[in-house]
C-alpha cells in the first residue's frame, strides 16, 4: 500500500463546539511521511501543531493539543475523517482555535474530502502492528481497554453509563472501508444534566440541538425547558420522544456507541501511523483513549530505537581492527577511543569501544564511582566518524578532522567499566567543501546512552 494524501485544497467553515468561535478550515495535500498537522494561520509566526499523543494538553470534553504556542481544541472528529479515508498526510490550515463542529459527527468532513480527492504518493504505508496484546485499565471508572495482534484493524466499544435511557450498547468496525457507511455520521452527545455544568463552564458556545443528542435521563420541569431554550437559542424545546431532547431522531439505535468508536479512531491517530490490531473498549473516553494511545507510542518508541541499534557479534572478524584504525586516525594511547570497527559504508559506520577499569581517567573521575566522561563518549563519536570519513580519501594520513560544532547532544544513561560501546555515526547530507554532518548514537546493549549531531571539516594537513 502507497501513502496517500488529497489531491485538491478544499476549505470547510463553521463554529467550534466550545470556543463557539467561527472557523475556516483548509485542507491541504502533504508529502510523504507528513502525518497530520494542524496550522493556526491567524496567530503570529503560523505557528504547526502536530497531531501527536504527546502534544496532549486536555482531554475533559474532546482532545486539545498544543505546540510551539498554538492550541487546537476538539480535534477527533476531524482525524477520525482522516483515518476513515485512509488519507495518510495531510495539511488544515486554520483561522480558529477549533475545528468546525458542523452537524457532530465525522461525515461532512468526509464528504468534503472525498471531493478534493485522493492520490497516492511514492513512499509505502508504513503501519504499526501490534505485537502483544497491551492493556489500559482504570478501576475505580471500570474503563478497559485492550489491543490485541491482527493483521487488520477492528475496533469493538461497550459503553454503560448506568442509565436507564442510554442502557449499555456496543458498536463494531470489522473493516475501516466500512467506517464512512456505518461510524461516520453518528454524532456527539451528552446527557441533560451536563448541560449547564458545561455551559456554565463556558463550553459548548457552539452547541446546538442539531449537532449533538441530549439524551434526557429525568423528569423535566416546564421551566427547564424554557432555559434551555434559551440557551440554545430556540423559540421552544421539548421532549417528545422518550429520552431524547427537542425529537431529535437517532441515526442508528446505537449511535452514541458508535459516536464512541468515531472518537477512539480519531484519538488513536494521534499515534502518529496507522494501526494493525483488534482493539476492545469498555466505557472509553478521551482521557482514557489518550492513556492507551500512549502506551502504544512508547512500544513503537521503543521498537523503532531497538531497530536503530547495529548488530554487534564480537566473534566476528572486525571490517577494521585497532591497528588498522590507528593507521586512518592521527590518535594513540591514551586518546585512542576505538578499538574497532565492524561496519563501513560509503554513508555509515559503526565502531566499539571496551570501557575497561584500568583507564586512566577513572582514577581522577567520580572515585568509588567510574563513569565514562560524557566528553569522551562525543569524542569517540567524532574518533568513528572520522575513520568514515578519512577511508574515502587517498592518502588518508595526509588528512585530519576538526570539530566545527556540536548540536543536540544528550546523555541519556551512564556509562561504566565493563560497558562496550557501540557507536553508530551517519551522514546527514553529502560530504562537500570538506564539510561533514553526521548524527551519532552510541548504546550500550540495546540501550541508547548518547546521541549528538556533529559537524566537522577535513583539512589538509600542511607539508
Amino acid at each position: 500500500m502507497k501513502q496517500t494524501t488529497i489531491k485538491n485544497e478544499i476549505t470547510i467553515s463553521g463554529v467550534g463546539l466550545h470556543t463557539g468561535q467561527k472557523v475556516n478550515m483548509t485542507f491541504c495535500p502533504a508529502p510523504d511521511n507528513h502525518w497530520y498537522k494542524f496550522q493556526r494561520i491567524d496567530l503570529e509566526g503560523k505557528p504547526i501543531v502536530d497531531a501527536d499523543v504527546d502534544n496532549v494538553v486536555d482531554t475533559s470534553r474532546g482532545t486539545t493539543i498544543e505546540q510551539n504556542g498554538a492550541r487546537i481544541y476538539t480535534v477527533e472528529h476531524v482525524l477520525a475523517a482522516l483515518v476513515g479515508l485512509e488519507i495518510d498526510n495531510c495539511l488544515v490550515k486554520m483561522d480558529g482555535p477549533e475545528p468546525a463542529i458542523l452537524d457532530g459527527s465525522s461525515i461532512q468532513f468526509m464528504e468534503q474530502l472525498e471531493k478534493a480527492g485522493i492520490k497516492e504518493l511514492d513512499a509505502d504505508r508504513e503501519y504499526f502492528s501490534v505485537p502483544q496484546n497491551i492493556y489500559y485499565h482504570e478501576q475505580d471508572r471500570g474503563v478497559e481497554v485492550i489491543a490485541m495482534p491482527l493483521d487488520d484493524y477492528r475496533l469493538t466499544v461497550m459503553v454503560d453509563y448506568n442509565s436507564p435511557v442510554l442502557g449499555s450498547q456496543h458498536a463494531s468496525l470489522t473493516n475501516i472501508k466500512d467506517f464512512r457507511k456505518e461510524i461516520s455520521s453518528c454524532r456527539t452527545f451528552c446527557f441533560l444534566h451536563e448541560l449547564e455544568m458545561l455551559y456554565n463552564n463556558n463550553l459548548i458556545r457552539g452547541g446546538d440541538l442539531n449537532n449533538a443528542i441530549v439524551i434526557v435521563d429525568r423528569i423535566v420541569e416546564e421551566h427547564e425547558l424554557e432555559r434551555l431554550a434559551k440557551m440554545f437559542n430556540k423559540p421552544k424545546v421539548e421532549v417528545k420522544k422518550e429520552g431524547i431532547l427537542n425529537n431529535v431522531e437517532l441515526r442508528f439505535y446505537n449511535e452514541p456507541a458508535r459516536h464512541k468508536l468515531l472518537d477512539l479512531v480519531g484519538d488513536l491517530a494521534l499515534i502518529g501511523m496507522p494501526l494493525k490490531a483488534q482493539i476492545m473498549a469498555a466505557r472509553p473516553g478521551h482521557a482514557a483513549n489518550i492513556a492507551f494511545g500512549k502506551k502504544i507510542k512508547a512500544l513503537i518508541k521503543k521498537r523503532k530505537n531497538k531497530s536503530l541499534v547495529p548488530a554487534y557479534d564480537p566473534n566476528t572478524k572486525p571490517v577494521l581492527d585497532n591497528v588498522a584504525v590507528s593507521k586512518l586516525l592521527p590518535h594513540t594511547w591514551p586518546f585512542l577511543l576505538v578499538d574497532k570497527i565492524t561496519e563501513l559504508s560509503s554513508n555509515h559506520i559503526v565502531g566499539i569501544k571496551n570501557v575497561s577499569a584500568d583507564q586512566y581517567f577513572f582514577q581522577g573521575h567520580f572515585q568509588g564511582n567510574p563513569i565514562f566522561p560524557g566528553v569522551l563518549q562525543i569524542e569517540a563519536m567524532a574518533q568513528v566518524g572520522g575513520v568514515l570519513v578519512l577511508s574515502g580519501v587517498p592518502d588518508p594520513e595526509k588528512y585530519s578532522t576538526y570539530f566545527m560544532k556540536i548540536d543536540n547532544a544528550k546523555f541519556k544513561d551512564k556509562v561504566v567499566p565493563g560497558d562496550t560501546l557501540i557507536l553508530k555515526l551517519e551522514l546527514l547530507a553529502p560530504i562537500r567543501r570538506g564539510i561533514v554532518t553526521m548524527k551519532g548514537m552510541t548504546f550500550v546493549g540495546e540501550k541508547l546512552v548518547c546521541e549528538a549531531d556533529l559537524m566537522a571539516t577535513v583539512v589538509k594537513d600542511k607539508a
